[in-house]
């Protein structure tokens, strides 16, 4: 029997704030939680790639999951938490750690990176992870990362698993298997759709919901455009979702999340635009380019109108 995860709606992969030398920022980041959660998000992302989780310490991942999991028992809202390796044993040690703190509903986990073990490998080790790590488990399929895409048939397997719980689906494409998937929904499975600015049509084939970085910034209306969908108002959630994939775009037009936190800076709501190298700050164009399409959609129509 599966986990019960309510796997349904927005979450929202929260950047991680530094300061202007690159300290974590630990107020901003509770303060990014709670908005989130109050613009109505069902749950948060911690440690993801948005949140530059390759360049944190031990101790900052802590700090952060620390964060996250008090706005979200405040809030009454589901955790999911990155554990991204391409080592099944260190995986299975962090999804126990996690575990042992009771404030984690699932763990995102993608597909083992720049191993490629194919696709008997990636069934093992989301198999052994499931039997052996202690939380539900939502696979993140992002070839374009990882170097390897999951198979329809493989994800459905997985999710017969009952610690499998959802699938975070970033092909970069909507095609043939994507509508395979999403027609034949196996049962306490979700299906959240991963990249941004083709979220709508995901939305409209099926998918329960979205992991979605560029909700750090319009966080009602994504979760809007959920809810307009599960309502079948197909009429204004193709505009919203129009109107949010060029956001989306143009917060993805530096590697993410660079024009995020450039964009959540310009708006007084991080300390700094600070990333860690690798990544490199956005340029002030990309940032002003984004922050003109960053107002909430009531202010898109006042100016419309």
């Amino acid at each position: 029997m599966k986990p019960e995860a309510n796997l349904t709606g927005l979450f929202v992969p929260l950047v991680t704030p530094f300061t202007a030398d690159l300290r974590l920022a630990p107020d901003a980041l509770a303060r990014l939680a709670d908005e989130a959660l109050d613009g109505g998000a069902r749950g948060l992302v911690a440690l993801g790639t948005t949140a530059e989780a390759a360049t944190l310490t031990t101790e900052e991942k802590r700090a952060v999951v620390r964060i996250c999991s008090a706005a979200c028992r405040a809030h009454g809202a589901p955790l999911i938490v990155g554990v991204g390796t391409n080592d099944t044993a260190t995986a299975i040690t962090t999804l126990r750690e996690l575990a042992r703190s009771g404030d984690v509903a699932a763990a995102l986990v993608p597909t083992p990176p720049y191993t490629r073990p194919g696709e008997a490998g990636t069934l093992a080790h989301f198999t052994a992870l499931a039997e052996h790590g202690g939380l539900p488990l939502v696979v993140y399929d992002i070839p374009y990362r990882t170097g390897q895409r999951l198979n329809t048939s493989s994800l459905t397997a997985l999710g017969h698993l009952p610690q499998v719980v959802g699938v975070k689906y970033a092909t970069g494409v909507l095609d043939a298997a994507a509508m395979e998937l999403l027609g034949s929904p196996v049962p306490g499975f979700s299906v959240l759709g991963g990249d941004d600015a083709v979220i709508s049509p995901l939305l409209a084939a099926g998918a329960r919901g979205g992991i979605l970085a560029s909700a750090n910034v319009r966080t009602a209306d994504f979760a809007e455009l959920i809810s307009l969908w599960q309502r079948d108002a197909a009429g204004p959630a193709r505009r919203l979702g129009a109107e949010l994939a060029r956001l989306s775009a143009a917060l993805f037009a530096e590697p993410n999340p660079a024009v995020i936190k450039g964009v959540l800076h310009a708006q007084g709501r991080i300390p700094s635009p600070a990333v860690r190298l690798p990544l490199l700050a956005a340029s002030a164009d990309s940032v002003r380019r984004a922050a003109d399409l960053a107002a909430p959609r009531a202010a898109h129509q006042e100016a419309a109108a």
